[in-house]
C-alpha cells in the first residue's frame, strides 16, 4: 500500500470556497480552466487535496486522522485519486499513468455512426467571446437592475394586467388571429429577439457578479437552434442568491420585456405598432413561463431548482435514486442507496425522476413524429427510428444490462418471484383476448324529421297544436297571414271582374270589339295571377308532411307576430334511428346482427340495439356536428369549405333499437358493440402494421 505514490496534480487547477450545504458541511469548488469545468469537493476530498504533496496515500490518511476529526484510510485516499484520474486532473505520472490515459482516450473514442448520432441530437457552435464587450456594456445597462426600475416594472405590470382585463376579448381575438403564416413568422422574429434579451440577461448578470463569460453561441437540439451562454463560472460563487440571480436572469429579462410590451399593447391605438407589441408580449410570456421554467429539461428552471435545493447534478442523482428504488421494489436486493438522504428528500427525488421520465417520453415521442413529418420520407423514417431508439429504448436497455449484472442475486430473491408473477399476469392481460367490446361515438335521432318554416314573411294567426302532440300527415298545424297576398288576390279579382265586363260588352261597344283578343289574354293573365295568390295564401296554412310528434315549438310565438322565412316554427319527429361511427381498426371486429348498447351522455337510460348495416366506405364529411371535437364530441374534425371533414378514418354503422321509441330530441352518446375478441397486444400490432403500410405507401 505504501509503495503506491500519488501522481502530481495539474498546475493550472484552482480551488475556491464553495457554498455551505443544508447540513452545515463546508464545500469547495475545484476549477479546471482548460475545459472550464467545475467540481464540487466535500470536506474529506478537500482534506485529501490539501495534503496531496505528501505523495503517499497512507501518509495522507494518517495526517488527516491526526489533524482533523475525520477517520479516513488509505483506500479512501486512493478513491479520491481515482476520481481525479478519471476526470483528467492529474499530470502524467510515468508510463503506467500514461497508459491509463491512453486507455481512457481509447474508451472515449466512438464510431463514426455514434459521433454523427451525438452531434445530430445535440451540438454547440460558439459564435462570440463576449467578455470584453460585456464589461463595456455593464455600466450602460446597470440601471436595469436598480430598485427604481424594478418598482417601475412592477407598476407597469399592474397597469398592463388592468388594461388587458378591460380588453380581454380583443386580446384573446388577437391571439387567435396570429395563427397564420404571417403571424407565425412574426412570432419567430419576436422569439429570436426575446432569446437574445434572455441570453444577455444571463451574461450581464454573471459579469456583474464578477464571473467571466467565455462564449455565447447557438446550440442545436435535434436540429432546432437554441441560443446559449456559458456561465459555468457561476459555480465559483459561494452565495446561493448570486447563483440563483444568474440562473434566473434570463427569465427575469424576458418577463420584464413581456411586461413593458403588454403595457404598450394596452396603451397604443390599433395599428402595426400595437400588433408588434402584442406579438412580443405573447411570445415572451409563453417562452418564459411554459418553456424556460420547466425543470424537466436542462433549461433555466432546472438550474434554478438545482441551486435552490443545493443539489448539483440533480437529474443524474434523481435518476440513480429512482433506478435504485425500482430495483429494490422489484427485487429487494438490499443494496445501499446511491447517497444518504433524509427519507422525505429521497422520496421527492424518486418522484421527480419519474415525472421527468414521463415528460421526456411524451416530448421525445412528439419530436420523433415531427422529425418524421418534416423530413423526406426515407430520411424521416430513419430519424424517427433513431429518436425512438436513443431516447426511449436505450434507457430501458441500459437498465436491463444492470439487471443482468445482478442476475444471480435477482434469482435468489423471493421478491423477484413475486415481481415475475405480476409481470406474467400483466403480459397475460396483454396477450389473452379478453376484451371484445368495441366502443364508438353515436347519436340517436328521429328516423323521420321535418322542420316547418314560413314559405314567405307572414303574420302568425294561430298555432293549432301543442308541444308533444301526435299528428297525422295532412293535419293543419299553423295558420299564417300575409297582407300582401290578400291584397294581390283582391286586385286580381277586381281585374277579372272588370275584364269580364269588357269582354261581355264586345257585341254592343265598338271600343271593346276592336281589342277583344287582347282583353281575353288579359283576363287569362289575371286569372293566373288570382290562382297564384290563392296558392300563396293556401301555403300559409302549414300542414303536417308526415306522421309524428310536435317538437321544438317555441313558447314565445304569439298571434300577430311576424315570422321570417328562416325562423323555425316547429318540428315533427317520428321513430328513432341510431348511428355510430367506428374507427378503422375496429371495423373488422363487427358484424351485422351484433348486439350493442347505447349509453347516452348525461342522464338517460341505456338502450339495447342491434347492428343492421355497416358502411364499407369511410365517412367523407361528418353530417352530425355534435359528434365532432369542435362541438364537444370525440371525433377529430376540421372545417373545409363549410363541411366537417374527419381527421381520422371512421365508418358509419346503423343500429336498430330493441324497443321502438320516438326520439323527440337528438341524443349524443356512445355505443358498446359485441365484437371479435382481441388482445391488447394484437390490437397494437395491427394498428402499427396499418400505420406502417399506409405511411410506406404514400
Amino acid at each position: 500500500m505504501t509503495a503506491l505514490r500519488l501522481p502530481p496534480l495539474r498546475d493550472e487547477l484552482s480551488v475556491h470556497p464553495g457554498p455551505v450545504g443544508h447540513d452545515g458541511a463546508p464545500s469547495w469548488t475545484l476549477h479546471d480552466p482548460l475545459r472550464n469545468q467545475f467540481f464540487r469537493l466535500s470536506w474529506p476530498a478537500f482534506e485529501v487535496l490539501s495534503r496531496w504533496h505528501l505523495g503517499d496515500p497512507e501518509a495522507v490518511a494518517q495526517a488527516i486522522r491526526h489533524e482533523t476529526t475525520l477517520d479516513l484510510d488509505a483506500d479512501e485516499v486512493i478513491g479520491v485519486a481515482d476520481f481525479f484520474a478519471r476526470t483528467q486532473l492529474l499530470k502524467s505520472g510515468g508510463p503506467k499513468y500514461t497508459a491509463q490515459l491512453l486507455a481512457m482516450a481509447d474508451a472515449a473514442k466512438t464510431s463514426l455512426a455514434t459521433w454523427l448520432l451525438h452531434h445530430y441530437l445535440f451540438f454547440r457552435i460558439p459564435l462570440v467571446r463576449p467578455d470584453l464587450l460585456l464589461g463595456r456594456m455593464l455600466p450602460l445597462v446597470s440601471w436595469l437592475g436598480g430598485r427604481s426600475f424594478r418598482l417601475a416594472t412592477l407598476a407597469a405590470l399592474l397597469v398592463a394586467l388592468f388594461l388587458i382585463g378591460r380588453q380581454w376579448n380583443s386580446f384573446a381575438t388577437t391571439f387567435v388571429d396570429q395563427f397564420s403564416l404571417s403571424g407565425l413568422a412574426a412570432f419567430g422574429v419576436a422569439l429570436g429577439l426575446a432569446k437574445i434579451v434572455h441570453e444577455l440577461g444571463h451574461a450581464l448578470t454573471a459579469k456583474a457578479m464578477g464571473c467571466r463569460v467565455p462564449t455565447m453561441g447557438v446550440a442545436f437540439l435535434v436540429m432546432m437552434p437554441v441560443l446559449y451562454t456559458d456561465v459555468n463560472e457561476a459555480w465559483k460563487l459561494t452565495s446561493r442568491r448570486q447563483r440563483l440571480l444568474i440562473g434566473g436572469a434570463g427569465i427575469l429579462s424576458e418577463l420584464t420585456l413581456a411586461v413593458w410590451a403588454s403595457l404598450a399593447w394596452g396603451m397604443l391605438p390599433d395599428g402595426d405598432l400595437r400588433g408588434m407589441a402584442f406579438t412580443l408580449a405573447a411570445t415572451t410570456w409563453i417562452s418564459s413561463l411554459a418553456i424556460n421554467l420547466s425543470p424537466f429539461m436542462r433549461f433555466d428552471g432546472y438550474f434554478l431548482l438545482m441551486d435552490a435545493l443545493d443539489m448539483p447534478n440533480l437529474h443524474p442523482r434523481s435518476f440513480a435514486m429512482a433506478r435504485w428504488w425500482l430495483r429494490e421494489t422489484l427485487f429487494r436486493l438490499g443494496e445501499p442507496a446511491p447517497e444518504a438522504l433524509p427519507p422525505p428528500r429521497r422520496a421527492a427525488l424518486i418522484a421527480f425522476a419519474w415525472v421527468v421520465w414521463a415528460y421526456r417520453l411524451v416530448l421525445f415521442l412528439g419530436i420523433a413524429v415531427l422529425v418524421y413529418h418534416f423530413f423526406v420520407k426515407v430520411v424521416g423514417i430513419f430519424l424517427f427510428v433513431v429518436e425512438i431508439g436513443w431516447f426511449v429504448l436505450r434507457p430501458f436497455f441500459l437498465e436491463f444490462v444492470e439487471w443482468r449484472k445482478r442476475a444471480g442475486r435477482i434469482g435468489a430473491s423471493r421478491r423477484s418471484w413475486l415481481s415475475f408473477a405480476v409481470l406474467v399476469g400483466l403480459v397475460g392481460l396483454c396477450v389473452v383476448p379478453w376484451s371484445g367490446r368495441v366502443a364508438a361515438p353515436a347519436i340517436l335521432k328521429a328516423s323521420d324529421h321535418a322542420t316547418l318554416y314560413a314559405p314567405s314573411p307572414a303574420i302568425l294567426h294561430a298555432v293549432l297544436v301543442k308541444e308533444g302532440q301526435r299528428v297525422a300527415s295532412g293535419d293543419r298545424l299553423v295558420d299564417l297571414e300575409n297582407p300582401d297576398s290578400v291584397y294581390r288576390l283582391e286586385l286580381a279579382e277586381r281585374r277579372i271582374a272588370m275584364l269580364k265586363y269588357e269582354l261581355g260588352s264586345v257585341s254592343f261597344e265598338d271600343s271593346f270589339r276592336g281589342r277583344s283578343q287582347a282583353i281575353a289574354k288579359e283576363l287569362e293573365a289575371a286569372e293566373a295571377e288570382r290562382e297564384a295568390a290563392r296558392k300563396d295564401i293556401a301555403r300559409l296554412t302549414l300542414t303536417a308532411p308526415l306522421d309524428g310528434l310536435v317538437t321544438d315549438l317555441s313558447p314565445d310565438l304569439q298571434p300577430g307576430q311576424w315570422i321570417g322565412v328562416k325562423d323555425p316554427i316547429l318540428s315533427l319527429r317520428q321513430g328513432a334511428v341510431l348511428e355510430a361511427f367506428v374507427a378503422e381498426q375496429d371495423l373488422p371486429r363487427i358484424e351485422v346482427g351484433a348486439f350493442a348498447a347505447f349509453l347516452p351522455d348525461g342522464a338517460g337510460p341505456a338502450r339495447d340495439a342491434t347492428v343492421v348495416a355497416i358502411d364499407r366506405m369511410a365517412v367523407r364529411s361528418l353530417m352530425e356536428p355534435a359528434l365532432a371535437v369542435p362541438y364537444g364530441g370525440t371525433i377529430p374534425a376540421r372545417f373545409d369549405k363549410q363541411s366537417l371533414i374527419p381527421d381520422v378514418a371512421v365508418y358509419r354503422i346503423r343500429l336498430s333499437l330493441a324497443e321502438p321509441i320516438n326520439a323527440t330530441v337528438v341524443q349524443r352518446g356512445q355505443v358498446e358493440i359485441d365484437g371479435e375478441r382481441r388482445s391488447l397486444l394484437g390490437r397494437l400490432a395491427r394498428t402499427s402494421a396499418a400505420i406502417l403500410i399506409r405511411e410506406w405507401g404514400t
